[in-house]
This record gives structure tokens, sequence and C-alpha cells, in this order.
């Protein structure tokens, strides 16, 4: 997952989904499709070495949802498109999740919201003014789309101050593609990660289901991510599309 904010002031893992009185967005819609690519994607040999496989295309929400399907994401490379499949893809396996006592009293401190606010969490995962962000106006107009038509969505972490931090991420079948997390609060993005964690795993067959967070880091590692290869990575992406979709 592409968060550089992430751990910056949070000291401890959340656990434990807080229940929300405010009725999700999309719960019980069904996403709208969208109209096909034009472009003809195609996914890199599982054998390929770089994470980049290819430039160019565009960011209209059919492009999108079939690049997921194929195991592809977006990020700007300089002035154009690219199109990423990393040789060691970061996952966070859903039925081992378990949260430590110490982060569900940290939980304890936010009420969890889904789809409320999701213009303002994709806003704080760009980082406003730092150059150095891949979330550009493109990119934020992108997954707005997507999720007006219900498949990009926000699980969200508040307080008596407002929206404290949050994740996004695009949601197709039993994969669930995590692009980025915030927090204006310490523990908030991650008490929004565990709500994640906690919705995918009650939407059932746990073990199938795929929380793909792209890129290792050492603090999605502390968040019970590992890696795993790129035909690995594949093999449960197919399994995990053959699922109902935990968002719907």
């Amino acid at each position: 997952m592409r968060s550089p904010t992430d751990g910056h002031g949070d000291d401890a893992l959340p656990g434990g989904l807080l229940q929300s009185p405010h009725r999700n967005l999309h719960d019980g819609a069904v996403p709208q499709a969208p109209s096909p690519t034009p472009w003809l994607l195609e996914p890199p040999p599982d054998d390929y070495p770089d994470d980049l496989w290819a430039v160019g295309a565009d960011l209209e929400p059919g492009t999108l949802l079939a690049a997921y399907r194929l195991g592809l994401f977006p990020m700007p490379v300089g002035p154009r498109l690219g199109w990423f499949s990393p040789a060691r893809r970061a996952i966070v396996p859903l039925e081992p999740f378990a949260p430590s006592r110490s982060l569900r009293r940290a939980a304890r401190r936010f009420e969890i919201r889904v789809d409320t606010s999701f213009a303002e969490v994709v806003a704080g995962c760009a980082r406003p003014g730092d150059p150095a962000s891949w979330i550009d106006e493109a990119v934020a107009s992108a997954y707005g789309k997507l999720h007006e038509l219900g498949w990009a969505h926000s699980v969200e972490a508040w307080d008596g101050d407002g929206l404290a931090g949050g994740v996004y991420g695009v949601a197709a079948a039993g994969l669930f593609a995590a692009e980025s997390m915030f927090h204006a609060r310490t523990d908030a993005s991650k008490a929004a990660f565990v709500a994640l964690v906690e919705r995918l795993r009650a939407a059932g067959d746990a073990g199938r289901r795929l929380l793909d967070v792209q890129w290792l880091t050492p603090h999605l590692a502390r968040l019970g991510a590992v890696e795993i290869g790129r035909a690995d990575y594949r093999a449960r992406l197919a399994s995990a599309l053959e699922l109902p979709p935990a968002f719907s």
C-alpha cells in the first residue's frame, strides 16, 4: 500500500471493529458496471523481473477495474501513467490476523464508518503540499468516479474532533486492493485498517479473500502483511474473484 504517512505517530496496532450507527453509502447496493476499457490489457509473465510492467492507457473506471482484475495497479511515473505488478507482492492474510490487546484498547477511541467521507480520506492520503505524493488531482478524480459507481470504498476512523484517519481502496468480488491510508490522530489509520480486515473476514471465505497492500513496508509488516511471489498472487486473485463482494 502506497502510504508514506502510515506509522508517523502511530505506536500501537489497534484491534477491534467499532460498530457505527450510520448506514453505509453502498450497503445493499450493487456496483454499477462501467463502460469497458478500450485498451488491451495483459498481465506480465510470472517470471517478469521488474515491478513496472507498462506505461500509458488511462484512469477511466473500466480501465482501472480491468487492471485490478489482472493484478495491475496504476501510479504516475514522471509525466506518464505506469502500471505495476510487483514481483514480490504484499498481502495481509485474513484468517490469522490477530490484533493485540493494546491495539483493541486504542481502537475504542474511534467510531468506524464506511463510505461517509471518501473524498476526504483520499485527500488526507494525498498529503496536500507534499511534492512526493503520487495522489494528484487525476488520481483522486479517477478513484472518486469508482467510488460513485460502488467499486471504491473508504473505511474511516472518527472521534469527537471529526475524521481522524482512514483507508481507501478498490473492491472487486473477493479482492480488496488497499490504495493508501492516513491519520490525523495517533492510531486512527490502524483502527480503520483493522476494521477493514474485520469487514472482509465477516463476509465469509476469509481464507480465499485477498487483501492486497502492494509493497511490504515495516509498518505494514506490523499490521500483518507478508510477501508472496507473483504466481502465488495471481492464483489467489483468481480464487478471490470468484467470491461475492464484502461491500455490497
